[in-house]
């Protein structure tokens, strides 16, 4: 029994040492290859910060474009985007915009056609808006938009609109639920949703003319804007949806400048192109 108890305990012994031997510290080169705990745990700490910024896609407040101001009170364009399809569906856990791309499964569930989601559309057209000289030189008053669900918001010419389409969902699924954006820093609304209808907010004398490719009359749109008044403040109503027609009713002038059917944001930079030319903006 005893001898049985001594073979035991050494057995016991060498498996002790073999486990110290394979915990021995490891040698200079593979030190130096292995990081140091505050190391990891920085790079842990940077891989979690980069994922909590990927994940969020849109900021508290926008930032703003420096205004364009010589004391002087010129005459400027007013633009109301009609019908773009901004609407907002809860998909899986989330508020997301409704897209033709990303939710088309969803949208043919709730017998729907995805060709008509084009939020595409509508942030095309405001680029085309905000990154023109029109823009850039002080002369644009103000943009507002109207749903297909008859959500209408308006959008100071100072803002910076996202470049990138994920981020502009993002921005408008925050503006359809808390029904106004912020500056960064500041409490000053630059995208807020207000009551309809359009004309309310519309200077008094404004020429408001509609744009489409089914008009009947059809103009030459840099003579067109070369004839209007000097002093008239021009506002122009452009469909920003796939298919069909904008409201008539309200405008003065409903006219087509071009013998082929334009996206909205090809109109509208050839607006602000007549515009850039009427004014002299170089």
């Amino acid at each position: 029994m005893g001898r049985s108890y001594a073979v035991k305990g050494r057995k016991k012994k060498r498996k002790l040492g073999d486990g110290a031997a394979s915990d021995a510290a490891p040698t200079a080169e593979e030190a130096e290859e292995l990081p140091l705990p505050e190391e990891a745990e920085e790079e842990k700490g940077k891989d979690e910060a980069a994922e909590g910024e990927e994940e969020q896609a849109v900021p508290e407040g926008l930032p703003v474009v420096p205004r364009a101001v010589d004391g002087k009170r010129r005459p400027g364009a007013i633009f109301v985007l009609e019908r773009a399809c901004l609407e907002v569906g809860k998909v899986g856990k989330t508020m997301q915009i409704l897209n033709s791309d990303d939710h088309a499964n969803y949208l043919r569930k709730q017998n729907r056609n995805p060709a008509d989601y084009r939020p595409d559309i509508i942030h095309q057209a405001l680029l085309a808006i905000f990154d023109s000289p029109l823009t850039k030189s002080g002369r644009l008053q103000a943009v507002y938009v109207k749903t297909e669900k008859g959500v209408l918001f308006e959008i100071k010419p100072h803002v910076r609109m996202p470049r990138t389409f994920k981020r502009f969902c993002g921005l408008m699924s925050q503006l359809l639920q808390k029904l106004s954006i912020t500056a960064v820093g500041k409490r000053e609304k630059l995208l807020n949703v207000i009551k309809n209808p359009v004309t309310r907010y519309l200077p008094v004398g404004a020429r408001k003319i509609g744009l489409s490719y089914s008009a009947e009359k059809s103009v030459n749109l840099f003579d067109y804007v070369a004839k209007s008044s000097i002093d008239e403040t021009l506002v122009f109503v452009v469909g920003a949806m796939a298919h069909g027609k904008i409201d008539k009713e309200y405008t003065d002038d409903y006219i087509q400048i071009c013998n082929y059917p334009l996206s909205a944001a090809c109109c509208l930079n050839r607006i602000c192109s007549a515009l850039e030319q009427k004014w002299n903006i170089q």
